[in-house]
């Protein structure tokens, strides 16, 4: 029987493929034969973690862009068609909160930024929209494509202080339901959509919330701690396995579902 995991060859635009998570699944892919296109805003960086996959015998690029421009993603895309003559999977990773989109213990409802509850809004669902949009043509034209989104434990479950985050995600898994029915409906079941709902791990956006200097946990990532059964955050590689699933024929039968990987923290009740 043919290997339905196999994804050698596949083309793979990753946006906020630079964050701690994203760059460990784009090493990943390229390590089972996909053609990595990274894309993000520190072009440095990026381009350390092209070089990084090289070293390993990777084939990955970095395309410097921002997610909530139009402009610059259809160009990434004409470059990428141009060069590789398709492309098979969106990884949709681009995100992040900003300060004014939380009300801290200290604070309540009306301590809330409005305008930054928008940006944290824009960035992680728009963020996702924008892309989608167009980088959907082509697999369109192809008959055949995946688009894999980030949604969080915050989709689930209304977390204290993450108020414009926790919207977002939200928003991203209703809009992966609906991209899924759009997509099949309308271009064939070759089209995917599906997203990943990563449990906690450490990024560099939550780091200060949820360790102390000394590398203990806070008061919060205590609560995490305890409210996860498996007892200790993820490691960035643990969500690989399951990109890997949802982007290959294996998933071949699977749209519009959100795939967990949380240690079990959304199952624990008590």
């Amino acid at each position: 029987m043919t290997n339905l995991f196999d994804i050698k060859g596949q083309v793979v635009v990753i946006t906020g493929g630079t964050g701690i998570l994203g760059r460990c699944i784009a090493k990943y892919l390229a390590e089972n034969g996909a053609k990595v296109v990274i894309i993000g805003r520190k072009a440095e960086v990026g381009e350390a973690i092209v070089a990084d996959i090289a070293k390993a015998g990777g084939v990955a690029e970095f395309q410097k862009g921002d997610v909530m421009s139009v402009e610059q993603m259809e160009a990434i895309r004409d470059s990428v068609v141009e060069k590789y003559g398709r492309v098979d999977t969106l990884l949709n990773a681009a995100g992040g909160n900003m300060p004014g989109a939380t009300i801290t213990p200290d604070q309540n409802f009306f301590d809330l930024k409005p305008d930054e509850f928008q940006k944290v809004l824009s960035l992680n669902l728009t963020g996702t929209v924008i892309p989608t949009q167009v980088f959907l043509k082509p697999m369109v034209a192809q008959g055949k494509g995946s688009v894999v989104n980030f949604s969080s434990m915050a989709a689930f479950r209304p977390m204290t202080r993450v108020c414009g985050y926790a919207a977002a995600k939200a928003g991203i898994s209703n809009f992966t339901a609906y991209m899924a029915t759009e997509c099949a409906k309308k271009f064939g079941e070759g089209i995917r959509v599906n997203a990943i709902a990563p449990g906690f791990f450490i990024t560099e956006q939550n780091r200060a919330l949820l360790t102390n200097p000394d590398g203990t946990f806070t008061q919060r990532g205590q609560d995490v701690i305890r409210q996860t059964p498996f007892g200790r955050m993820g490691e960035p590689e643990e969500l690989c396995g399951t990109i890997h699933y949802l982007i290959s024929d294996a998933a071949k039968f699977v749209t519009g579902t959100v795939a967990v990987v949380d240690g079990g923290f959304n199952t624990f009740a008590m």
